[in-house]
């Protein structure tokens, strides 16, 4: 009877130690497994809002980011150039932006927090591509009711200086605001505006 317990044992413990081995090789791979379903460093880095130095921007500056790899426009508007906003509302087919592509806080005039600072993401409402910015002094090219804003090459889309659509033209609907918050009169946190707008 003592050689068989021995007999037993011997295997009992072979079972335990092959069983904890097991275990352990599983687990060894499943870590990296289960890390490698995590998202990158990069990928977070693409949704994670980001931080613009404003302080240097003058008047009639545009200053471009990239945000969640999109453009983004930080545009610092001129007096003259806010007094354009009004005058281009006849030609706009949202003057009111009541198509909801901005937070509340941009749901007026000038679609931003201060009339003198816009923040859009420069992708055309129609089919992505990129407008361009066109002063009031392209009135020529662009036609007399042209107050200044920007423009898509690609299929001829209009926006005035707050991102207004005009009227009659491929894109549909206003350039989108993204959420955005002030972190001081110079810094700007683009894509993030729980710290209060």
């Amino acid at each position: 009877m003592s050689d068989s317990t021995d007999v037993n044992q011997s295997r009992r413990n072979i079972i335990v130690a092959s069983a904890t081995a097991g275990g352990v090789a599983a687990v060894a791979t499943a870590i990296p497994f289960a890390a490698s379903m995590l998202p990158s460093e990069r990928a977070k880095a693409m949704g994670a809002p980001i931080e613009a130095d404003i302080s240097a921007l003058q008047p009639g500056e545009l200053q471009i980011l990239e945000w969640r790899g999109k453009p983004v426009w930080v545009l610092k508007r001129s007096k003259e150039m806010i007094d354009a906003i009004k005058k281009s509302e006849p030609n706009v087919a949202d003057p009111n932006s009541e198509v909801p592509l901005q937070p509340d806080y941009a749901k007026n005039e000038h679609r931003s927090i201060k009339p003198d600072l816009v923040v859009l993401e420069g992708v055309c409402t129609h089919l992505g591509c990129s407008p361009q910015y066109k002063g009031p002094e392209a009135k020529g090219e662009m036609g007399a009711d042209w107050n200044g804003g920007f423009y898509c090459p690609c299929h001829g889309s209009k926006f005035d200086l707050a991102g207004r659509v005009y009227k009659g033209v491929p894109a549909p609907v206003n350039l989108p605001v993204p959420p955005y918050t002030y972190l001081s009169d110079g810094r700007l946190l683009i894509g993030d505006d729980k710290k209060g707008a």
